[in-house]
């Protein structure tokens, strides 16, 4: 009867042994940093995206998303004040751009503004509205879209109304004929430093 039991207790020990000694294993082969994707990571891109969705249509509603992408210096060919890249790395002067900043300028988060449109022969061109440098592997993305018509009009630097937009003055060029002009579409995308 001693012997059953002892038997029993032995293998309930290697049992646990053997238990313990996959967990330990399991645990060494997994590494764990402050990026490793978790759900509290999760959780902050989630809410960087719905700020960054909140603030652009925020600004579409409002019509600050149409002069900032309107905020064109034709004889400069870039953004008034922008760098000779064309586009910002500091604050774009203009409501949704100051918009962007207080959002995200002083929390660790960097942003780039993009805006993509149409060529006439078909292909999509990205270029940089706000540029901040290259996003990390966890940056999330908003975007919203703008249809422009011909009618539309160029920002002067004061943000007063400058000349009608064509395909001479304005980075988008006319797609169509009639009073159709192009379709911007407006990302931004938010990532932690």
């Amino acid at each position: 009867m001693v012997n059953r039991g002892q038997a029993h207790t032995l293998e309930a020990v290697v049992a646990a042994l053997l238990l313990l000694s996959s967990l330990v294993f399991a645990l060494q082969i997994t590494a764990v940093t402050p990026l490793s994707a978790s759900t509290s990571n999760q959780h902050i891109e989630n809410q960087q995206q719905a700020s960054a969705a909140g603030i652009l249509s925020i600004a579409s509603q409002n019509g600050d998303l149409k002069r900032s992408v309107l905020y064109w210096n034709a004889t400069g060919q870039r953004f008034h004040n922008g760098t000779i890249n064309g586009y910002y790395t500091e604050t774009m002067p203009t409501e949704f751009g100051r918009s962007l900043e207080e959002a995200f300028g002083d929390r660790g988060i960097a942003y780039n503004v993009y805006v993509t449109y149409t060529e006439p022969d078909g292909g999509v061109v990205r270029d940089e509205m706000i540029y901040r440098g290259e996003p990390s592997d966890n940056a999330v993305m908003a975007s919203r879209t703008l249809v422009l018509t011909n009618e539309s009009r160029l920002r002067t630097e004061e943000l007063g109304l400058g000349p009608q937009i064509d395909s001479d003055n304005f980075y988008a060029p006319d797609i169509e004929d009639g009073g159709y002009h192009n379709t911007i579409r407006v990302e931004v995308v938010v990532w932690r430093i």
